[in-house]
């Protein structure tokens, strides 16, 4: 039973004591040209904790019903479906199971919330663009009657690519075309879906140091992935130069870009030095599947075992 207590508490004392860690993480300069390797290592870490969370407390709360974690599961479950009391369960292990399923309802709670507050934004987006904009069909996009330099994605089934008249009037014909392929980029991989459970998670545990730094790093990354699918059809002095105009201020308009990391951004496409090798990747990756082995081992074993 003690390994798989440590299973279970490994990911958890990640999240909890790693906020030098994952500061550390966020500041790497090897994100910048691995950013999906970084978002999978940031995705395993978030993952691995919740799941930790709930892990740790199924197993101390079986503990006294079976030497094995799995057994214990089984006995635990067995006698929940036959309505008998938990007798075999002391004051101490109460109060560990009451723990998971606490931590549980909270983890869907606020997730459920983050997704129902997001589509309904959503919706309203959606149609507030379709009342105030004008169709381009040569764009593909939805042009909004403002001077400020605009470009945004309202993401769902039916996404909506908004430019604003500032930001045509500046862009070149080339320049507009990397923004669209950018914010298409974020349209077509659904990266709203991607950066809910962070949105979630910083909503559930505000006071841990490692979840506000992963709410932080994520939006970035996600950027970055956009980025690199616009530069791969449009090049990245393109990019850069329409970055650089859409975040330059304009009368009316703040610097709003540079809440998204534009100048990591900004560099990463104009710098031309070495990229990191391929196995920096590969580590990221491989961190973020060891990461994640202790609590789904602790949480696949009763069903395997069974």
């Amino acid at each position: 039973m003690t390994l798989w207590l440590c299973l279970a508490s490994a990911a958890l004392l990640a999240v909890l004591l790693g906020g030098r860690l994952t500061t550390t993480l966020a500041a790497a300069a090897w994100t910048r040209h691995h950013p999906r390797a970084a978002l999978a290592l940031w995705q395993a870490i978030g993952l691995a904790g919740g799941l930790g969370a709930v892990g740790i407390g199924l197993v101390a709360a079986v503990a006294p019903l079976a030497v094995v974690f799995p057994h214990g599961m089984h006995t635990l479950i067995t006698e929940a479906v036959e309505g008998r009391s938990l007798g075999g369960l002391g004051t101490a292990q109460l109060a560990a199971l009451s723990w998971s399923v606490g931590i549980s309802g909270w983890l869907i709670a606020h997730t459920v919330r983050a997704a129902t507050r997001t589509i309904a934004e959503q919706r309203r987006q959606r149609a507030l663009v379709d009342v105030v904009a004008e169709y381009a069909p040569d764009h593909g996009v939805h042009v909004l009657p403002r001077a400020e330099r605009v470009a945004y994605c309202v993401p769902g089934r039916q996404a909506r690519i908004v430019l604003s008249e500032g930001a045509l009037d500046l862009l070149t014909p080339e320049e507009l075309r990397a923004v669209v392929a950018h914010e298409r980029a974020h349209a077509r991989g659904r990266h709203d879906l991607v950066l809910l459970p962070f949105v979630a998670l910083r909503a559930a545990v505000p006071w841990v140091r490692a979840v506000r730094t992963a709410r932080e790093a994520v939006p970035v990354l996600l950027e970055m992935l956009a980025d690199d699918r616009a530069r791969r059809v449009h090049g990245d002095l393109t990019l850069a130069r329409a970055l650089v105009g859409m975040a330059a201020p304009s009368p009316g308009a703040g610097f709003a870009l540079a809440e998204q990391g534009i100048v990591q951004r900004v560099e990463r496409l104009v710098s031309g030095g070495e990229r990191p090798a391929t196995w920096v990747a590969g580590t990221a990756y491989a961190c973020a599947g060891i990461l994640l082995s202790g609590p789904l081992a602790v949480l696949i074993a009763p069903i395997v075992c069974a």
